[in-house]
């Protein structure tokens, strides 16, 4: 039988729709030379990633990602938003950003919001306190008088979480998560206490208060008493008190590196004290764990763990984001730390180069994807590969602005430092409501499997 017309056009359309994904366009064409260049090609990038968000929509919630990404990534995507303003000049998402973020500070001021607080962790909390620090060091535009200070977020939950500094096992640190009634509760993890470390150092320096460094010191104290930081400065995924973190897992990834970095890098600047330039030597020659050897990627970052291509890519939602906040912290340590530069840049160019080779995917045909040293797309998309893209990209304007400001250096958010020392409706038992599927957060994993993995990736790692 004859086809008819329709059916044909159909048919060359879903044809069209195949070749496109068979056979996609170019990739974006990065000149890291241009800074012109630097910023359209940002643009691109930060285009499409805020395709993804709905908390403008009418009726949705403001600062929420839609599913499967939890919420604490949604606060770091908000940094990553900051931060392309501050590089490019682009206001396109400030206001969404400044709505985000006052909207998630909730009404206790703290990222302490009430539809978050029963599956919270204490790495959730902080990376949205990064964002409000990102802010204020960034010369964001500051709240409304109505409203909290960025400083007084971030010190809302400095102040909360030296309150949960834990000594009745292992001499300290940061549980993962909040209560005992969440999964994960006697894992000690290294992006906790590291998220700490980070906060603390930060307020160290664009306050000038030295309890703030002498909290950054007691942390980075335990972290390496405990042996979550070794002595060649790779950085130890968490343990476990039910043992009294007698076992630690080996397991490293690469956003925890980049926490401790980017902290020890605000101590050198704050104090310029040569054992923080030794320690941050130290982590920058740790990051050889998360560098492609291979000569056609050569030091083109991937996250070890998980982004094994010949056994294929298993990094989870979270995981595909972790070189995102790498690469910011890198470009930091290079303000903050200026002999970092040769090095970082060694690493973070090459890394542009290839992210921008994997810009062809998606609707528009230039949504990025994960694995950044196959030379070819891997065909995945969402907010943590455009998250990693962008930042890895933008990095490259660093000599277009200053770095972070100080209260001494233009810095205009005014601080609180009673901030979060009331009652904490978070620490509550009480105030928690049956966990769903839904309402799970990233960290949220049984303790029994954090059990056994830390012995399983001890053991394999001892082999």
């Amino acid at each position: 039988m004859r086809t008819q017309p329709k059916y044909v056009f159909s048919w060359v359309l879903h044809l069209c729709a195949i070749c496109v994904w068979f056979f996609p366009a170019s990739a974006i064409e990065l000149d890291l030379q241009d800074p012109k260049n630097i910023k359209n090609v940002a643009g691109v990038v930060a285009k499409n990633m805020v395709s993804v968000y709905t908390g403008n929509n009418p009726g949705d919630v403001p600062g929420n990602l839609p599913d499967p990404y939890y919420w604490w990534e949604a606060g770091a995507f908000f940094g990553t938003l900051i931060n392309y303003w501050y590089y490019t000049g682009d206001t396109t998402y400030n206001n969404i950003t400044t709505q985000a973020i006052l909207h998630q500070a909730s009404p206790s001021a703290d990222f302490m919001p009430p539809n978050q607080t029963r599956t919270e962790g204490n790495d959730d909390q902080a990376f949205w306190a990064f964002t409000a620090m990102r802010a204020a060091e960034l010369g964001f535009a500051n709240p409304p008088d109505d409203q909290p200070s960025w400083v007084a977020l971030v010190q809302a939950v400095f102040n909360e979480q030296t309150g949960r500094w834990n000594t009745d096992k292992c001499g300290g640190g940061l549980k993962w998560q909040l209560t005992p009634l969440n999964n994960g509760y006697t894992y000690r993890n290294a992006i906790s206490t590291g998220c700490l470390f980070n906060m603390a150092a930060r307020l160290a320096r664009y306050t000038g208060n030295d309890t703030y460094a002498e909290w950054a010191h007691k942390a980075w104290d335990w972290v390496t008493d405990i042996g979550l930081v070794s002595d060649k400065y790779a950085v130890y995924d968490g343990t476990s008190d039910t043992n009294n973190c007698s076992d630690v897992n080996h397991r490293e990834w690469s956003y925890n590196n980049g926490v401790f970095l980017h902290g020890a890098a605000h101590m050198w600047n704050h104090t310029k004290d040569d054992v923080w330039k030794t320690r941050i030597d130290g982590l920058l020659d740790a990051q050889t764990r998360f560098l492609s050897q291979n000569e056609s990627s050569k030091n083109v970052f991937y996250e070890y763990p998980c982004e094994h291509t010949y056994m294929g890519n298993t990094c989870n939602t979270d995981q595909k984001s972790f070189k995102a906040y790498l690469a910011r912290w890198m470009a930091d340590s290079v303000k903050l730390a200026p002999w970092t530069r040769q090095t970082i840049l060694s690493r973070l160019t090459p890394s542009a180069k290839a992210a921008a080779a994997q810009c062809v995917g998606g609707k528009t045909g230039t949504f990025c994807g994960m694995e950044w040293t196959t030379g070819k797309y891997d065909g995945r998309t969402g907010v943590g590969e455009q998250m990693s893209a962008l930042e890895v990209i933008q990095a490259h304007l660093l000599d277009e602005v200053d770095g972070p400001m100080s209260t001494v250096t233009g810095g205009t958010s005014k601080g609180d430092g009673a901030a979060g020392t009331g009652p904490e409706r978070g620490d509550d038992p009480a105030a928690t409501k049956p966990i769903t599927t839904g309402d799970r957060v990233g960290a949220a994993i049984l303790t029994v499997v954090v059990a056994v993995v830390v012995i399983g990736w001890t053991t394999l790692m001892m082999t």
